[in-house]
Parts: C-alpha cells; sequence; structure tokens
C-alpha cells in the first residue's frame, strides 16, 4: 500500500516538474532572444554611424570582443574583420543577411551550428556609401540552455521527492496504523476492524505453533554447529538443487570462504572438473571419492547422497587432510627405490669382482688391485647403510644426548681428519670467529660440520680455499663455509638437499659418495631448530649458513 501512494505521488511530482521546466524554458528562451537581438540592432545602429565617419580607422580602435564586426563592400568582398584575417574570408554577397541590406537596407539571420551546439545571430545594415555593416553573436541553443538550468531543476526535483517521500509515508501510516497497533499476545476485542478479528485470531495461533518450532529448531542447530564446529574435517552440506546448506568452519577455512557461501551451488566453493565429476556420480550411483591438491596441502572427498522416502533430498561433502599419509608414502616409495639402487650399485661391483677372483679370471698382478676394489665398495656399502640408518634415527624424532658443543672445537676436528683429503689438492681450510657453543647433540652437530666441510674439499679446485667462519649475536649462532669450488647451478641448487640428488653426477661417480650428506646436513640442522641457506654460482663456488639457536632447547623438547 505504501509503495502504491508512494509511486503514484510520485509520476504526478515528475510530470509537473517536467511540464513546468519545459514551458519555462521555452518562455525563458524567447524572453532572451528577444533582447539579445534588440541589444545586436541598437549597437549595429552606433557602429554604423561612426563607420560613415570614421571609417576603418574607428573599426580597428575600437575594442569589442563581444561581437563580431565585419564591413563588406557592394560586390560581397570583405573590407574589415576584427576576428579573422580579411585575406582568409569568402565574398559574401550571397549571404541572407547580405541580400536583405542589400534589398532593404536592413538584413537579420540566424545560423546553428550542431558541432558548437550554439547558434549565431546576423544583423546587417546598409551605409550611404552603399557597403553593408555587419555584426553577429553567438546565441545558446535551448539544450545549452536546459543544460544551464539542470542544477537547479535537479534541486527542484530532490526537494519534491523528499517531500512526496515524506507525504506518502504519512498517508500511509495513517492508513494502516490500526492493523500495525493491533498485538497479537492481547485479546483482540472491540478494535477497529472488527471484521479482521477472526484473521487475526488464527495468525495468533500460528505464530505460536511457529515460535515453538522455531526454538525446537535452534536447538538442534545449536547442538549440530556445535558438533561439527569441533571437526578438523571439512564438512558441506549441500541440498538437492547442489546448493550449500551448510559448511563448518573447517570447510570455510579450506575452501577459502565465509557464510556467504550459504546458498550458492557448490561450484561457489570449489570449480574443479574433480568435484564437478564426483558430485553428478555421487547423485547417480550414492557415493563418490577423489582426491586434489589444496593449496600446498593434499585433501580426499567423500561424498555421499542423502535419500528419504525414496527421494533424493541433498549430498554430504567429507574432506579430510591426507598431506601427512601422501607425503610419506611417497617418500617411502622414492626412498625405497633410491635405496635399492644406491645398495645394488656396490653390490654388483662386489659381485663381479669377486666370480672373476673365483673362476681363476684375473691375472696375479691385478688380485690386489680386485681385493682393493672389493674392499672399497664394500667400505661405500657401509657407509650408506650408515647414512640410511643416520637418517632413519633423525626421522623418527629417536632420543639422543644433548649437550653443549663448540661450532669451533667441532671445526678443528673435521679439518684435521680431512687434512690428508686437502693436502691431495692443496686446499686451505681456514676456521674464524667465535667459539658459537649450542646445545645439541654432538653426533649430529659433527654429522653437519663434517658434511658440508668434506663437500667443499671434494668440489673444489686445485690450491683451493674454504673458510668457516663462526659468529653469535646473543640469540643465534651463524655458521658459514663458503668456498672456492665448481659451484652449483641454480636448477640445481634447491634439489641438492634432496635423499640421493647429486648436482654434477659425473663428477660425484668420480670422487664418490652417498648422495645423502646434504640431505643428513639439511636433517640434522631441522632437528636442532636450525635454518640452513645455500647461495652458489658455477664456477665461483658456494657459501652455506645456518643458523642455530643460541639457547638450552631441552626446556623446548620436553
Amino acid at each position: 500500500m505504501t509503495g502504491k501512494i508512494f509511486r503514484s505521488i510520485m509520476t504526478v511530482v515528475i510530470i509537473v516538474i517536467i511540464a513546468s521546466f519545459t514551458i519555462v524554458m521555452g518562455i525563458l528562451y524567447q524572453y532572451f532572444s528577444e533582447i539579445q537581438e534588440n541589444q545586436l540592432r541598437e549597437e549595429l545602429h552606433g557602429i554604423a554611424i561612426a563607420t560613415e565617419q570614421l571609417g576603418t580607422s574607428y573599426l580597428e580602435n575600437l575594442n569589442n570582443d563581444k561581437y563580431r564586426i565585419t564591413w563588406i563592400r557592394q560586390d560581397g568582398s570583405v573590407i574589415f574583420d576584427n576576428q579573422i584575417a580579411t585575406k582568409e574570408l569568402d565574398n559574401h554577397l550571397k549571404r541572407k543577411e547580405i541580400q536583405e541590406a542589400i534589398i532593404s537596407g536592413t538584413g537579420h539571420s540566424m545560423r546553428y551550428s550542431s558541432t558548437l551546439t550554439e547558434s549565431t545571430l546576423y544583423e546587417a545594415v546598409k551605409l550611404n556609401d552603399g557597403s553593408i555593416l555587419r555584426l553577429s553573436i553567438s546565441r545558446a541553443s535551448i539544450l545549452v540552455l536546459v543544460l544551464g538550468m539542470m542544477q537547479p531543476f535537479f534541486v527542484v526535483m530532490v526537494i519534491a521527492i523528499i517531500l512526496s517521500i515524506f507525504l506518502s509515508r504519512r498517508m500511509a501510516k495513517r492508513v494502516v496504523a490500526p492493523i500495525n497497533n493491533l498485538a497479537l499476545d492481547t485479546t483482540i476485542e472491540n478494535e477497529v476492524y472488527e471484521e479482521l478479528a477472526p484473521f487475526y485470531q488464527y495468525i495468533k495461533n500460528q505464530q505460536h505453533q511457529i515460535q515453538a518450532q522455531i526454538r525446537s529448531l535452534r536447538q538442534k542447530q545449536e547442538e549440530f554447529d556445535q558438533i561439527t564446529g569441533n571437526m578438523r574435517e571439512a564438512l558441506v552440506i549441500l541440498d538437492k538443487s547442489n546448493c550449500i546448506v551448510s559448511i563448518n568452519p573447517a570447510g570455510k577455512s579450506l575452501f577459502n570462504t565465509d557464510k556467504s557461501c550459504i546458498g550458492e551451488d557448490v561450484s561457489a566453493i570449489d570449480r574443479s572438473f574433480l568435484m564437478h565429476r564426483a558430485v553428478d556420480e555421487a547423485v547417480k550411483a550414492g557415493r563418490a571419492s577423489f582426491s586434489s591438491d589444496m593449496g600446498f596441502k593434499k585433501y580426499h572427498f567423500d561424498l555421499s547422497r542423502i535419500d528419504a522416502n525414496g527421494k533424493r533430498r541433498g549430498l554430504v561433502i567429507l574432506g579430510y587432510d591426507i598431506t601427512e599419509q601422501s607425503n610419506a608414502e611417497k617418500n617411502r616409495k622414492e626412498f625405497t627405490a633410491n635405496v635399492s639402487h644406491e645398495l645394488k650399485t656396490p653390490l654388483q661391483s662386489i659381485i663381479g669382482a669377486s666370480e672373476l677372483l673365483k673362476n681363476d679370471m684375473v691375472e696375479e698382478s691385478d688380485v690386489p688391485r680386485f681385493l682393493g676394489h672389493i674392499h672399497n665398495e664394500a667400505e661405500r656399502l657401509v657407509k650408506l647403510i650408515d647414512d640410511i640408518i643416520r637418517l632413519s634415527q633423525i626421522d623418527e624424532n629417536t632420543n639422543m644426548e644433548w649437550e653443549n658443543i663448540s661450532l669451533k672445537k667441532v671445526s678443528y676436528e673435521v679439518k684435521n681428519y680431512l687434512a690428508d683429503i686437502a693436502k691431495k689438492k692443496n686446499i686451505s681450510v681456514i676456521i674464524e670467529g667465535d667459539e658459537g657453543t649450542v646445545y645439541g647433540v654432538y653426533r649430529l652437530i659433527y654429522e653437519i660440520i663434517y658434511n658440508l666441510c668434506e663437500n667443499a674439499i671434494k668440489y673444489n679446485n686445485e690450491d683451493g680455499n674454504v673458510h668457516i667462519f663462526i659468529t653469535c649475536n646473543g640469540e643465534e649462532v651463524k655458521f658459514q663455509i663458503s668456498d672456492n669450488g665448481i659451484g652449483i647451478s641454480p636448477e640445481d641448487q634447491e634439489k641438492v638437499f634432496e635423499r640421493f640428488y647429486r648436482a654434477d653426477k659425473s663428477h660425484s661417480k668420480k670422487i664418490g659418495g652417498t648422495g645423502l650428506g646434504l640431505s643428513i646436513v639439511k636433517h640434522a640442522v631441522l632437528y636442532h631448530s636450525g635454518k640452513i641457506s645455500l647461495q652458489s654460482r658455477l664456477g665461483e663456488g658456494t657459501v652455506i649458513d645456518i643458523l642455530f639457536p643460541q639457547r638450552n632447547l631441552e626446556i623446548d623438547r620436553d
């Protein structure tokens, strides 16, 4: 009712305003046009008298930018123009106002420019010598005048709209006030609209029933929200149209959405083909499942159809994080494959050499060389097994003995142990900086420094340098080892800490190694809650930084 009253008043107001605006614009335009024509004629009369007396000199000294003044000979050529050079003007003899002035002594015309949206008014007078003097002025078109009046027009319209809103609301309130003032929780006798009493009694009964149902539903909803709100799994419930009915906090976090998705199609939270296919399959078959990468994690989704009375009522989507299981399975397969390959290589070499010795196919002089080869491969096999066991201990977070360890002291121990290897390539190992005492597992700290220092020597050039620098800032201990060796390519830098990965396959095969050294370093650093970073350039060398927290970690580990 209020809307109808408002629309009626607004229609009348708009029609009146538009009609008034149109009439006023017509009257104003006609009024100003007549004033402008009269002023132009009077100005032309005065200039014509002065021109006949003083000639061109008067026109040249006349400072009047309001009008355009043009003096024309009887043949139509221009004698003077105060805005355009006379040589640029064509003959004016055929202009309407000129023709009228020649015939009757005065002439008048108006020409419209669609590009400038304005008209030009011309007034001409014939002088005593037969020449024509013409004045012209631009006149704004009715469109320009309308545009100029738009602001006051809109002000009037806004005021009218405000008044109409006020009046419509006031009128509507008077009409519906008796209905709005009725209270359903009290008796409705002796009311204004007595004929509506049965209707309101029915509404009152319905209201009590609805309130009871709402209380029951609210209680059930609170219980449901409490249960699903504490779930780690993502739960999404769809209706029979595949629109979202409910989504728990874990689901909102997983799909990066909020409650605004309620009522939207399931594609509002997941547009992937896998989800679309699984929904279709669950609708048809009753169940469906799939796994998908969500950001940096992997999730598995189970979809189940909800049936009631033999009809489909909706779908339930349950998603849970399987990142750890997936990564564990992937790492297990990769590790098993790599271990099998790495163990197989030295074993095949040992078996091949031993078979040759067993079948007396080796010259007596070559026997020591073959035995040495078997011994070296056996040592390599033992070292590989030791590295695998050490990695397994770190992965399983095996309890190990913790103590205060000096990084500088361990560095000197490693330097002395690798002295022979460094001497063969004439590589100098320099240790500088603070003592660098950290709380950790001695065997793992030794492995970190040993593997880094061994790699820095093995992958260095002849007469190279290895520089170890240790600094403390009160909160962290920084262990830095740098060399001027062969370096690591950018594409290999992110992979060198992976198990069994070798950046330079040919060089690694030549100098040996299990491919687990840097992987042990990385996991040992993480075991001590440290951070490791690498910078390297081919042909220039490598710099590795390790940051250890300088605090007693025994409290954190407990």
